[in-house]
């Protein structure tokens, strides 16, 4: 058995991926390479504002994140697609191209934030209770630590937009028992930081719940 956090290089006709030997490292925030529709099933480009009819002269492309044939008008951009593993930028039709693009932001900016953490108290389970702690909340390398339960505590900024200043999670003790503890940014110099941290964790489960629906949707 792979060590945990191994990854190995693979190669499919979409390109060249890293991907974690043990399937149980695998992040959260990945999505599965597609199926290629096969060329002989597709005479024309799939956009349907463009369906130019395929030849010898216009010559068809997959687009390595939904895997339908276009030609080259309409599948000539390129982006890093870290959701897939690639190593090197990919090509993407039109309309996953902004997909991706947007994602991006997330691997670039909020999950570095995630991996780098937020200071939080936690809060005893009891209401009456003034104990708390403080530590350091942050997500694991791969991913795969921290199962949110809610955002229920939440402020306004200069400009009145709600941002959340704690978050409630879920985890398993030591006996599989279920366990839930609340957790509140800290005031202080660390406050933007907790805050950027809960933010950020919205924006990962946003993601994978818009990527879910979207791939349940006829």
């Amino acid at each position: 058995m792979a060590a945990t956090g191994e990854k190995k290089l693979v190669r499919s006709h979409s390109g060249l991926r890293m991907v974690c030997m043990n399937a149980n490292d695998t992040s959260p925030f990945t999505l599965p390479e597609p199926q290629w529709i096969p060329d002989a099933d597709m005479g024309f480009c799939m956009n349907r504002n463009c369906q130019a009819k395929f030849d010898f002269m216009k010559r068809r492309h997959h687009c390595r994140r939904c895997g339908k044939v276009y030609c080259n008008t309409c599948c000539d951009k390129k982006l890093p697609l870290p959701r897939m593993c690639f190593v090197d930028p990919v090509r993407h039709c039109n309309n996953c191209y902004e997909n991706t693009f947007k994602e991006n932001e997330f691997y670039d900016k909020h999950l570095k934030t995630l991996l780098t953490g937020g200071q939080f108290l936690m809060l005893d389970q009891d209401e009456n209770s003034d104990n708390s702690e403080s530590f350091l909340c942050k997500l694991s390398n791969n991913h795969r630590l921290l199962q949110v339960v809610t955002t229920d505590i939440d402020t306004q900024d200069e400009e009145g937009n709600k941002m959340g200043t704690g978050i409630a999670l879920r985890y398993k003790d030591n006996y599989e028992d279920s366990q839930t503890v609340k957790m509140e940014v800290i005031d202080g110099s660390n406050k933007k930081q907790g805050m950027t941290w809960v933010a950020a964790m919205q924006k990962a489960f946003k993601m994978i719940y818009e990527s879910r629906t979207s791939s349940s949707s006829p």
